[in-house]
Order: C-alpha cells, then sequence, then structure tokens
C-alpha cells in the first residue's frame, strides 16, 4: 500500500516536470519562439507597407520571402538552445510546427506552379490568409498542449483575419496594401500577445 502512493507522487512530480520542461522549451534566449516571429512578421508587413507608399513598387509582396530566411535562421537557434530534457510533449509540438512548415512549403509550391501554367501571379495573394489560418491552428493546438488558454485561443482571431481576406479574395474583392498590415496584425495578436503572457508566467514561476 505504501508503495502504490510513492508512485503516485513519483507519477505527479514527473508530469509537473514534462510540463515545466515543455514551457521552458518555448524559450529561446530571452525570448521564445512565439514573440520572434510575431515580432519579425509585424515588422516585415511595415516594411512592405513602406516601400510600397515610397517607391509604388507593385511586386513588393515578394520581401515575404524573407519568412523563409528568418524560417532557416530560427531553426539553427533552436538546434542551439534545445533543452537538455527532451519530453514526449516537446516532440508532439516540435511535429506540430514542422507540419505546418511543410504545409507552407507545399501551399507556396502549389500556388506558384499554378501561377505560372496560368500566367495569373495575382494567385500568391493566396499566401497571406492561408499563412494567417495555418499559424492560427498551430498556436491553438500548442496552447491546447501546454493547457494556456490564451495560446489556445487568441489565434482565432487571427484565423478570422485570414478568412476575411480569403474571403474577399473569393468575391473578387481586389487585395490592398493594407492587407499587409492586417497579416502583421494577427501576428501579434495570436503570436506576440500569447508569447509575452506566456513569459510573465514563466517568471512567476520561477
Amino acid at each position: 500500500m505504501e508503495e502504490k502512493k510513492i508512485n503516485e507522487k513519483e507519477s505527479l512530480e514527473l508530469i509537473s516536470q514534462m510540463i515545466q520542461s515543455t514551457k521552458e522549451y518555448m524559450e529561446i534566449g530571452s525570448g521564445n519562439h512565439f514573440i520572434y516571429w510575431g515580432y519579425f512578421t509585424a515588422a516585415l508587413s511595415i516594411v512592405i507597407y513602406s516601400v510600397f507608399q515610397f517607391t509604388e513598387w507593385k511586386s513588393c509582396g515578394l520581401l515575404w520571402l524573407l519568412m523563409f530566411v528568418f524560417w532557416i535562421f530560427m531553426e539553427i537557434l533552436n538546434h542551439r538552445k534545445h533543452p537538455t530534457v527532451m519530453t514526449y510533449i516537446n516532440k508532439v509540438i516540435d511535429h506540430v510546427w514542422y507540419a505546418m512548415g511543410y504545409m507552407f512549403i507545399v501551399t507556396f509550391a502549389v500556388i506558384l506552379c499554378i501561377s505560372f501554367i496560368y500566367g495569373r501571379y495575382n494567385a500568391l495573394d493566396l499566401m497571406m490568409p492561408l499563412s494567417a489560418i495555418y499559424v492560427g491552428i498551430g498556436v491553438t493546438i500548442t496552447g491546447i498542449i501546454i493547457q494556456n488558454k490564451w495560446i489556445a485561443y487568441l489565434p482565432f482571431v487571427g484565423i478570422g483575419l485570414g478568412l476575411y481576406m480569403l474571403t474577399a479574395i473569393y468575391l473578387n474583392i481586389f487585395p490592398t496594401i493594407s492587407w499587409h498590415l492586417i497579416f502583421g496584425l494577427s501576428f501579434i495578436i495570436m503570436m506576440v500577445i500569447p508569447g509575452h503572457i506566456l513569459k510573465r508566467k514563466e517568471k512567476k514561476a520561477c
């Protein structure tokens, strides 16, 4: 009977350590994945908007390709900052975001091929709303896994903005340059805010 009580206590401690390790894994240096990605995307959206305003370069949206460069940078940084203990939950979160990353690549490749075939490069406008939806789903799943309601529910705002843009395109409403700012705003809401909330809880836990 005594052995059963000890096992239960050890099980609770193990679960607690796994959750704590997972939350620590979310951090990179003085920030975390969400904060880095959110601020970078928001800043890039402002840069693209500003470039268009000053130069009227119609293909300024191509600057979004810098997201792939930033992704590579984050992957390198992520490998250097791996925790000493890699839990099953850590691996699940990793695989969720790897799946989302591959969805980005496949979506971009398919849209690019169709654009070349039909000579209609405005199809690339679909990348913004689809990206907002993909990221929103990824953040929501992450929030559910680590049992954080803010991270789980705030992304629905970004998903809603993505669906708004996607519906507008379907209704032949021509995208405007302000859409880039809307896209950046969606990342502030579904990544930056949850990221700071997570950091604040981590500081209190310490």
